[in-house]
């Protein structure tokens, strides 16, 4: 799990033990030079809660290396505030550190330039957010360390800053984390906005949690001592089995859902196993099915179909004793990590301590890449950011081609939306669709789960302009505008042409 004691006070000695640690081969040297370059940069300065500043540049740090981010990111986030807060110029940074380090803390100089005013006035700085994002990724995951710091500091600032950052979070860097796959960072950025920006609900919700999860970490606790038994019995060798408790935005938003009934939410207290492969994963499944039994429908096989953003687990929820529900998730160390750290985990060194050759997923960076191509076409702000509200910052839903591949979509998509996702010859000439075996209209509605398999027509001239008022994704939306406006031209080039 990911680990950031923001809230006490980091040291230079804690952040090279952790990088020895998880890199006992790495050459500390620069990152040595780093700090000094840092402390010196940043001497004298305070932080409004009085901390010395340099402390959070190592608090930064410190998550980036809990992430086991490569040196070249880590040293970028000591030194990321240097061009905004001191007299140090970008250009001594690479003087000194060279042109990768030099080009990360431009990127986050950038992104600190404009202030959050809402989605409305934010336009221009997701712009160039999304571009900074796909030169290098790695410029969002130091802000994302950033963030996380100047979140537990929260206190010492106004209540409009405060209401600022903490709705700036939710709103933009935490579904950002979620689709970067980062998914316990993700959890600590909602928890410490929550608190801000919806101060109630947050009491709310921690109260109505602390009674319900005392219960139900009595008896997961037991349960654990059982399975344990169980799997040795059976000759399952597991690398950890605990209980993890869920976030509390996380918990508020399920609430929602669950008609603000707790009693409905059954992951408030889920069981994670970690093991050594895929096979054994498998097999923890059994012994658990075989023991408990299964709530039909609750169990989804995230190996052999991973979510889009990488994510992969087995889930299971299965009624236990005296009648309790209890979800559980399976997973291997290489699962674990990708869950935890995301696009993060794709950074790794070799025995030497030199980073690997990094190879990212192309699937995982395909919705930035769409986004650049898009938001070149959309020049007006409006619409811009109604379209990234809908693809990028709306919950999203997971559902199946007939050939078994993950199609990510925004919640509320339709079949035409899943369509044109596909390709868009298979949008122009859609007739219809069937949601898990059963004809269905265009305008349905697509859950999660569901098995999508389009109708063609190859005869179908095209989309048709009715199909706006309900597709969602901007794709679908884009390609539906252009034909219906070359259609128009060709109307009006014809009766033109009558008129001669």
């Amino acid at each position: 799990m990911l680990v950031c004691n923001v809230q006490f006070m980091p040291t230079f000695d804690e952040l090279k033990q952790l990088i020895a640690q998880n890199n006992p081969g790495a050459d500390l040297t620069m990152l040595e030079l780093a700090y000094d370059f840092a402390a010196k940069a940043h001497g004298g300065q305070k932080r409004l809660d009085g901390s010395d500043y340099i402390e959070h540049s190592l608090a930064t740090a410190l998550t980036l290396a809990q992430m086991r981010l490569d040196l070249t990111t880590i040293m970028a986030g000591l030194l990321h505030d240097i061009p905004e807060d001191t007299n140090i110029t970008i250009e001594e940074i690479e003087k000194n550190f060279g042109p990768e380090i030099a080009r990360l803390v431009r990127g986050i100089t950038k992104l600190g330039k404009l202030k959050y005013r809402g989605l409305e006035r934010y336009a221009e700085n997701l712009r160039k957010m999304f571009v900074a994002m796909a030169e290098d990724v790695r410029v969002i995951l130091i802000k994302l360390a950033d963030r996380l710091h100047n979140l537990s500091t929260l206190s010492s600032l106004p209540p409009v800053k405060q209401q600022r950052i903490a709705r700036e979070t939710l709103e933009i860097y935490a579904p950002i984390a979620n689709r970067l796959g980062i998914g316990e960072l993700k959890g600590k950025l909602e928890d410490l906005a929550f608190r801000y920006v919806y101060p109630e609900e947050y009491a709310w919700v921690v109260k109505l949690a602390k009674t319900r999860l005392e219960e139900q970490l009595a008896h997961v606790n037991a349960m654990i001592k059982e399975l344990q038994q169980l799997f040795q019995e059976n000759g399952l060798d597991i690398v950890s089995i605990h209980g993890r408790a869920k976030h509390y935005y996380s918990l508020y938003r399920k609430l929602l859902r669950k008609d603000m009934d707790i009693a409905k939410v059954y992951d408030l207290v889920a069981l994670r196993i970690i093991v050594k492969d895929v096979a054994a994963c498998y097999h923890a499944l059994g012994l658990i099915h075989a023991r408990y039994k299964p709530l039909p429908g609750r169990i989804k096989d995230y190996i052999a179909q991973p979510k889009p953003n990488g994510y992969r687990s087995l889930h299971t929820t299965v009624f236990c004793d005296q009648g309790r529900i209890v979800e559980f998730q399976i997973r291997d160390i290489e699962m674990h990590e990708h869950a935890e750290y995301g696009i993060a985990a794709h950074w790794r060194f070799k025995e030497n301590g030199q980073p690997t050759e990094i190879q990212l997923p192309p699937d995982q960076l395909k919705w930035i890449k769409e986004l650049l191509d898009w938001q070149k076409d959309i020049k007006d702000n409006a619409q811009y950011l109604q379209a990234l509200k809908i693809d990028i910052f709306q919950n999203r839903i997971f559902v199946f081609t007939p050939k078994g591949d993950v199609i990510d979509l925004p919640e509320n998509a339709t079949p035409i939306d899943f369509a044109y996702h596909i390709h868009s010859d298979i949008g122009d000439k859609c007739s219809g669709a069937r949601v898990n075996e059963k004809l269905a209209t265009l305008d349905s509605k697509l859950s999660s789960g569901d098995l999508v398999e389009i109708i063609i027509d190859k005869n179908r001239a095209g989309p048709s302009a009715d199909w706006l008022e309900f597709v969602k994704t901007n794709v679908a939306k884009s390609h539906i505008k252009n034909y219906v406006k070359r259609k128009r031209g060709g109307l009006l080039k014809f009766f033109n042409r009558q008129l001669e």
